[in-house]
């Protein structure tokens, strides 16, 4: 017989002797099976491993932070006022292993003294540089440098490099505290080899009122200027 659209033959189905309705297909049945103790998870082990698996990766996160910043507490006033007494800095240790210093970084060294104390002072001059310092003006091949971050005139040690100047060695930088009349630094010690250079300043993480940057004043090379000995 035609069926309408939509409509679909039904197979009846079989019934058994006293009537009841017999499926065609055996019944779809989900059986538990009890796990055995081979199979059950190990509790114990699953957490020792997961334990080891957080102090292995503790391990290689401390040593990869190290390896690539160190926290400066600084004492002392010869970088004032950039930097205070007892300010805490983060510094970079990665940076100086992918290129050199620039003027104006400030930078954690190890003095060429029997000071077993690191230094923390300013980059002035860069290696193949004439320097000059006379009257407490810093000229670099000849022209003034600009510092705007000096906190007052300084008068002591204010000459330095002879009557034209002094070149700075292959790899040797001259660095300077910003607080210049209380300041150890290339002036007494001499120009430093980019070896004891050992970090770059980051920024300052104390105190809080003073979180952030250290970089607000840069020195810049007059070029416009010219020393006339």
């Amino acid at each position: 017989m035609p069926t309408a659209a939509g409509s679909r033959f039904v197979t009846p189905a079989a019934k058994s002797s006293n009537g009841s309705a017999l499926s065609s297909s055996p019944p779809n049945l989900t059986v538990a099976v009890p796990a055995t103790r081979d199979d059950a998870p190990s509790t114990g082990a699953s957490i020792l491993r997961e334990l080891f698996e957080v102090v292995v990766l503790a391990v290689i996160l401390y040593f990869g932070i190290s390896f690539a910043v160190q926290t400066v507490h600084v004492e002392g006033l010869s970088m004032f006022a950039t930097l205070d007494n007892n300010d805490y800095l983060i510094a970079n240790k990665v940076d100086y292993k992918l290129h050199p210093p620039s003027r104006g970084d400030i930078v954690i060294l190890r003095p060429p003294t029997l000071s077993t104390t690191d230094y923390i002072k300013r980059v002035i001059a860069l290696p193949g540089e004439r320097l000059l310092i006379h009257d407490g003006i810093v000229y670099i091949d000849g022209h003034k440098l600009d510092e705007p971050y000096l906190p007052e005139a300084w008068t002591v040690n204010t000459e330095w490099g002879g009557p034209s100047g002094q070149v700075m060695p292959p790899n040797d930088y001259f660095v300077m505290g910003d607080n210049r009349n209380r300041s150890q630094d290339s002036r007494t010690f001499g120009p430093i080899g980019r070896d004891r250079i050992d970090g770059r300043a980051w920024f300052r993480i104390w105190p809080l009122n003073h979180f952030g940057n250290i970089y607000d004043e840069e020195p810049s090379v007059e070029t416009s200027t010219v020393f006339v000995g």
